[in-house]
Protein backbone atom coordinates (compact mmCIF):
# COMPACT_ATOMS: atom_id res chain seq x y z
CA UNK A 1 0.00 0.00 0.00
CA UNK A 2 1.18 2.99 -0.75
CA UNK A 3 0.66 5.95 1.94
CA UNK A 4 2.62 8.97 0.61
CA UNK A 5 3.64 10.44 -3.27
CA UNK A 6 6.74 11.88 -2.18
CA UNK A 7 8.37 13.18 1.61
CA UNK A 8 10.08 16.12 2.42
CA UNK A 9 12.66 14.15 3.99
CA UNK A 10 12.66 16.27 6.97
CA UNK A 11 11.28 13.25 9.40
CA UNK A 12 11.12 10.11 8.49
CA UNK A 13 7.75 8.63 6.83
CA UNK A 14 6.38 5.32 5.98
CA UNK A 15 5.66 5.96 2.62
CA UNK A 16 4.90 2.56 1.46
CA UNK A 17 4.78 -1.42 2.89
CA UNK A 18 3.93 -4.46 1.69
CA UNK A 19 3.98 -8.12 3.10
CA UNK A 20 7.73 -8.53 3.03
CA UNK A 21 9.19 -4.66 2.67
CA UNK A 22 8.61 -1.34 4.61
CA UNK A 23 9.56 2.06 2.65
CA UNK A 24 10.66 5.13 4.95
CA UNK A 25 10.94 8.13 3.24
CA UNK A 26 10.80 6.38 -0.78
CA UNK A 27 13.85 4.25 0.49
CA UNK A 28 13.03 0.15 0.60
CA UNK A 29 13.64 -1.75 3.56
CA UNK A 30 13.16 -5.51 3.54
CA UNK A 31 14.43 -6.35 7.12
CA UNK A 32 13.08 -5.26 10.46
CA UNK A 33 13.51 -1.80 11.64
CA UNK A 34 13.38 0.51 14.37
CA UNK A 35 12.26 4.12 12.55
CA UNK A 36 12.11 7.52 14.85
CA UNK A 37 11.03 10.92 13.26
CA UNK A 38 14.56 12.25 13.57
CA UNK A 39 17.35 9.80 13.78
CA UNK A 40 18.51 6.96 10.99
CA UNK A 41 16.65 3.85 10.26
CA UNK A 42 18.17 1.45 12.72
CA UNK A 43 18.26 -2.17 10.90
CA UNK A 44 16.75 -4.77 13.99
CA UNK A 45 18.13 -8.00 13.86
CA UNK A 46 15.38 -9.89 14.16
CA UNK A 47 13.38 -11.87 11.37
CA UNK A 48 10.36 -13.97 13.35
CA UNK A 49 8.43 -12.98 16.51
CA UNK A 50 9.82 -16.15 18.20
CA UNK A 51 13.25 -14.84 18.35
CA UNK A 52 12.21 -11.38 20.03
CA UNK A 53 14.49 -10.88 23.09
CA UNK A 54 14.76 -8.44 26.03
CA UNK A 55 18.29 -7.07 24.25
CA UNK A 56 16.06 -6.79 20.79
CA UNK A 57 13.94 -3.98 23.14
CA UNK A 58 16.49 -2.85 24.91
CA UNK A 59 17.76 -1.50 21.88
CA UNK A 60 15.23 1.53 21.84
CA UNK A 61 16.17 2.67 25.87
CA UNK A 62 18.87 5.24 23.91
CA UNK A 63 16.44 6.69 21.64
CA UNK A 64 14.49 7.52 24.53
CA UNK A 65 10.85 7.63 22.80
CA UNK A 66 7.73 7.87 24.81
CA UNK A 67 5.74 5.66 23.28
CA UNK A 68 7.10 2.14 20.91
CA UNK A 69 5.20 1.37 18.08
CA UNK A 70 5.76 -2.35 17.67
CA UNK A 71 4.58 -4.12 14.68
CA UNK A 72 4.22 -7.95 15.21
CA UNK A 73 4.47 -9.29 11.50
CA UNK A 74 0.91 -10.55 9.59
CA UNK A 75 -1.09 -10.47 12.24
CA UNK A 76 -1.70 -9.29 15.67
CA UNK A 77 0.68 -10.91 18.81
CA UNK A 78 2.07 -9.58 21.62
CA UNK A 79 5.05 -9.68 22.87
CA UNK A 80 5.54 -11.39 26.67
CA UNK A 81 5.62 -8.49 29.26
CA UNK A 82 9.61 -9.43 30.30
CA UNK A 83 10.49 -9.01 26.78
CA UNK A 84 8.80 -5.53 27.05
CA UNK A 85 10.40 -4.66 31.32
CA UNK A 86 13.06 -2.18 30.31
CA UNK A 87 11.15 -0.02 28.56
CA UNK A 88 8.53 -0.59 31.15
CA UNK A 89 10.81 0.19 33.72
CA UNK A 90 11.71 3.70 31.92
CA UNK A 91 8.11 4.70 31.70
CA UNK A 92 8.38 3.91 27.97
CA UNK A 93 4.77 2.96 26.88
CA UNK A 94 5.08 -0.28 24.05
CA UNK A 95 1.63 -0.86 22.06
CA UNK A 96 1.32 -3.89 19.86
CA UNK A 97 -0.61 -4.01 16.53
CA UNK A 98 0.17 -5.56 13.39
CA UNK A 99 2.62 -4.69 10.76
CA UNK A 100 0.51 -2.54 8.72
CA UNK A 101 -1.68 -0.91 11.58
CA UNK A 102 1.89 0.09 12.85
CA UNK A 103 3.09 1.52 9.93
CA UNK A 104 0.07 3.48 9.85
CA UNK A 105 -0.22 4.82 13.39
CA UNK A 106 3.83 5.62 13.49
CA UNK A 107 2.64 8.19 10.73
CA UNK A 108 0.25 9.46 12.80
CA UNK A 109 2.11 9.94 15.84
CA UNK A 110 4.85 10.90 14.19
CA UNK A 111 2.91 13.82 12.52
CA UNK A 112 1.25 14.77 15.62
CA UNK A 113 5.04 15.50 16.72
CA UNK A 114 5.11 13.16 19.37
CA UNK A 115 8.21 11.17 20.29
CA UNK A 116 7.14 7.75 18.80
CA UNK A 117 9.49 4.98 17.80
CA UNK A 118 8.27 1.97 15.43
CA UNK A 119 9.88 -1.42 15.79
CA UNK A 120 8.45 -3.25 12.25
CA UNK A 121 8.95 -6.65 12.32
CA UNK A 122 9.64 -8.34 8.63
CA UNK A 123 9.52 -11.98 9.02
CA UNK A 124 11.24 -13.59 6.71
Amino acid sequence: MKLHQDSSGALNTVTSYGADYVEINLERHTGSVIVMPETPVIPWPVSAFDALSPELFEMLLPLDPEVVVFGSGERLRFPHPRLTAALAAKRIGVEAMDFKAACRTYNILMAEGRRVAAALLIES
